[in-house]
């Protein structure tokens, strides 16, 4: 019997140090069954103490590279995340709508966590037209939907709220992650505009130096449940077990003198 794989595909920039891009979707992927693929749309050198350099893929390779994929393998889920130009992103939704792809996740990578900038100004607006309406969800964290919306999103009324209105740039589904409440709760809020409804997923905050490539991780994670046939909610609730399992595990290393990766692989060694 001729068996098939699930297939993921990440667009999204590399990370040299191997904790979040990329490298941390194609981690994710392979941890939670999947095979993996990928489309670079940059390549950033960087540790776990900063990015020192971005270095940008031309619109045109990263339109081959995602052809290069649908025309002989396809997808089942793709993760979307760093995409740094308004060229970059008008290329991806070009090419999503082209090949008329499913199960589409949407990191909107703005920030890292040491403070480098990875979006232009320009491209926000570029997201917002081209990108988000072919999504089936979008994972903003508080910062990111701050400034999709020109408001402060700070706490939990906050998430609700911006849910809803980033629904309106066309994603019919927004998880609005909750890692930046202020105390020990990190809630995420998704919400379905297809029926109207918010689940609030509950968490405590994981104290540890080991976080670098959380978003990434869980926005594939998603993908990668996506992929399998399993529902959306019940998706984003796998996601956020395996990254808490993921950064629990973390802990007890230490990688680099910096913010270190999370354990994509803690169910099969420690």
């Amino acid at each position: 019997m001729i068996k098939k794989y699930f297939r993921t595909l990440t667009i999204a920039g590399s990370d040299s140090s191997g904790g979040a891009g990329i490298q941390a979707d194609l981690k994710t992927f392979s941890a939670l069954g999947c095979f993996g693929m990928s489309a670079i749309t940059a390549l950033t050198a960087q540790n776990t103490r900063e990015i020192t350099g971005i270095f940008p893929v031309p619109p045109e390779f990263i339109g081959q590279q995602i052809d290069a994929v649908m025309d002989d393998i396809g997808v089942d889920a793709i993760k979307i995340g760093m995409l740094h130009s308004p060229e970059v992103i008008e290329m991806v939704a070009r090419k999503m709508t082209d090949w008329k792809c499913p199960n589409i996740v949407v990191d909107p990578v703005m920030i890292s966590k040491s403070g480098n900038k990875l979006l232009q100004d320009d491209a926000v607006r570029a997201l917002k037209e081209h990108l988000f309406p072919l999504a089936t969800l979008i994972t903003p964290n508080l910062p990111e939907a701050s400034v999709l919306l020109g408001r402060p999103v700070e706490n939990q009324d906050d998430m609700a709220r911006a849910a809803k209105d980033l629904a309106g740039f066309g994603s019919n589904n927004v998880l609005v992650k909750g890692g930046h409440l202020m105390g020990d709760d990190s809630r995420d809020l998704l919400y379905q505009e297809e029926n109207k409804t918010i689940t609030k997923f509950s968490g405590k905050k994981i104290k540890t130096s080991n976080s670098h490539g959380t978003g990434c991780t869980l926005s594939s994670a998603i993908a990668a449940n996506l992929a399998k046939g399993v529902e959306l909610k019940t998706a984003v609730k796998n996601a956020k077990d395996y990254i808490i399992g993921t950064l629990k595990a973390a802990g007890d290393y230490q990688t680099g003198k910096g913010n270190g990766p999370v354990h994509h692989f803690y169910k099969f060694w420690l």
